[in-house]
């Protein structure tokens, strides 16, 4: 796993980089680019069988008897991969290809060579463009090889035969100068291996990475076993209930409604949301289509879109993953030039029982009485009792305000001794899992997210804002802050400011790199060079994002303070890559 100094730069450069996906050949048959024997693939292929997808990739990828298109019928891939590999197709190969064939394609391979539910959903960040310190990567040998250019999601976003790995790592060295020398650096020693004996070659980032992705990401999984004959036309038409949290505006309840499209795996969509801090309600209308009846891509936008560059009624581009038995479905609703403003969104489908969506900003502190809890949801009763509703192990409900089929607003008191944690909330069979916070204590804050990125601009290119939050966390059972069993309470009232990151002499990146609002939106300053700065230097910088609490103190009587890292660096002068494949 990354640093938090580093992470943001692997799932950045994946974002924004050239991805390096498939070559073609003109069989299954392949010499690498070192001169070796030739590859022969041993695994069973998958067919292709659609008309248009053989007759544009089959002047280069020949078919066998079984069906088989070299390289094409040994890999699996996501839409935006695919999008991907037709692009270096036109570009590399002179593939002539419209964009409705291209979106056709895109379509087939998705839905028959693309990856199944399970497998998607671990690497949704990336089509999602969520920055996120990388979970997945084993150790800092795969990471030198495979994330040291682009997000590990890019190459796990992918099911290939072990033929095609190894073809795909020598055309890496063939394509990019500084791959050869990732792969053919010395692996660090893995813990427990035997020590190599004398005169042994070195084993080489390559080699483990080869080895690990061969195994982590093979053609033929159980998943996809599983998957592959379940595939069926979505059926997402109806009404979803909706639960969002917008990073520096909070959390959103409402409800989705999807209608049929131009063809069976398209939809309109109108949705209404309503802030759970501030009541504003929005309203939006778009469109979105279905790749391999799960993976939803979409846009949207609102009725009226401000100017302001966090404004919730902006046109958004939408990335979300249906469950298999389209009950439910998550994801994000994202804009902003380097898509750093989003909606995290939770999709349940409408029935007519009983539904909680979401709880009113509300902490509840060990031996408060008379604490008011605000729960909204979606065919709630309107004749509820107090022992109806359950706030988990020592919280009573003492008196129910008021009650109709949206909302239940509820009196309740806290026991002195209750367990610390985000309890369930419960209304007749309903629940909703880790929704209220209730707390003995706030021992720590945290600033969200702990690595953040920003972009100068505003004279010729577009700048890249940055939003955070701040929450406060329990430390626990054990007492140790930064533990897996520390309880995340919520928000917390606090002024935020921006803090030096000394990282040479005579720094002064905090006076020049951009402001921070009340409501933690980083502006970046201008880019080019600035004669007020030591040197004419650019605006760029390293510096912290503090969040000191209103009133929650530490052990000393002192504000509890967080801080997160925030780089503040140049424009993206070049995009290599844009996979857009929502319409």
């Amino acid at each position: 796993m990354p640093s938090g100094r580093s992470a943001w730069r692997f799932a950045v450069l994946g974002l924004f980089s050239a991805s390096v996906v498939m070559a073609q050949a003109n069989k299954p048959v392949a010499t690498t680019a070192d001169g070796d024997k030739a590859a022969v693939e041993s695994e069973d292929g998958i067919p292709v069988t659609d008309r248009l997808t053989i007759e544009k990739c089959g002047a280069c990828h020949q078919q066998d008897e079984k069906g088989n298109m070299s390289r094409i019928s040994w890999a699996r891939t996501t839409p935006e991969g695919w999008s991907q590999a037709i692009k270096r197709m036109v570009r590399l190969n002179g593939l002539e290809i419209t964009p409705d064939e291209s979106r056709a394609v895109v379509k087939y391979l998705s839905t028959w060579h693309g990856l199944a539910p399970e497998e998607a959903r671990p690497v949704m960040y990336l089509p999602e463009k969520r920055i996120v310190d990388e979970a997945l990567i084993p150790n800092d040998s795969v990471r030198q090889a495979c994330a040291a250019c682009h997000a590990f999601a890019q190459p796990m976003s992918w099911r290939r035969s072990k033929t095609e790995w190894k073809l795909l790592q020598d055309l890496h060295v063939a394509l990019y100068s500084q791959a050869e020398a990732q792969y053919r650096r010395p692996a660090d020693p893995q813990p427990g291996a035997a020590p190599s004996a004398p005169g042994t070659p070195p084993v080489t980032n390559g080699q483990l990475a080869l080895e690990f992705m061969q195994k982590a990401a093979p053609l033929h999984t159980v998943e996809w076993g599983n998957w592959r004959p379940r595939i069926r036309t979505p059926y997402l038409a109806g009404k979803w209930l909706v639960s969002a949290h917008l990073p520096g505006r909070g959390d959103y309840v409402g409800e989705l409604t999807v209608a049929p499209g131009k063809s069976a795996d398209e939809f309109v969509t109108g949705a209404t949301l309503r802030s759970l801090s501030t009541g504003e309600t929005l309203t939006r209308a778009g469109t979105g289509l279905v790749y391999g009846g799960y993976s939803w891509r979409g846009r949207s936008k609102g009725a009226t879109p401000g100017a302001a560059p966090d404004d919730p009624n902006r046109e958004t581009r939408e990335t979300m993953w249906f469950a298999p038995d389209q009950k439910s479905g998550e994801g994000r609703w994202f804009w902003g030039e380097y898509n750093e403003f989003g909606f995290d969104v939770a999709l349940t489908r409408a029935g007519t029982e009983p539904a909680i969506l979401g709880v009113g900003p509300v902490l509840l502190k060990a031996g408060a009485k008379g604490a008011q809890v605000r729960i909204v949801g979606a065919n709630l009763p309107s004749d509820l009792k107090p022992a109806e509703i359950s706030l988990g192990e020592g919280v009573t409900v003492t008196r129910i305000v008021s009650a109709s089929a949206g909302e239940a607003v509820v009196t309740a008191d806290v026991a002195a001794n209750a367990v610390p944690g985000r309890h369930d909330i419960g209304i007749r069979g309903a629940t909703l899992a880790q929704a209220l916070p209730v707390y003995a204590a706030i021992d720590y804050l945290k600033v969200v997210p702990e690595t953040g990125l920003a972009r100068l601009g505003g004279v010729k290119h577009p700048k890249g804002y940055g939003q955070f939050e701040a929450l406060g966390y329990g430390n626990g059972a054990d007492g140790k802050p930064g533990t897996p069993d520390d309880v995340k309470i919520g928000p917390v009232d606090v002024t935020w400011s921006i803090d030096e990151f000394m990282a040479v002499y005579n720094d002064d990146d905090k006076d020049f790199v951009g402001a921070l609002s009340a409501n933690a939106l980083f502006t970046p300053a201008s880019e080019g060079p600035n004669p007020n700065r030591r040197f004419g230097r650019n605006n760029y910088g390293e510096v912290w994002v503090v969040a000191t609490a209103k009133t929650e103190k530490d052990k000393f009587g002192q504000p509890l303070t967080g801080r997160a890292y925030l780089v503040v660096t140049v424009p993206a002068y070049q995009r290599w890559d844009q996979p857009e494949v929502s319409q």
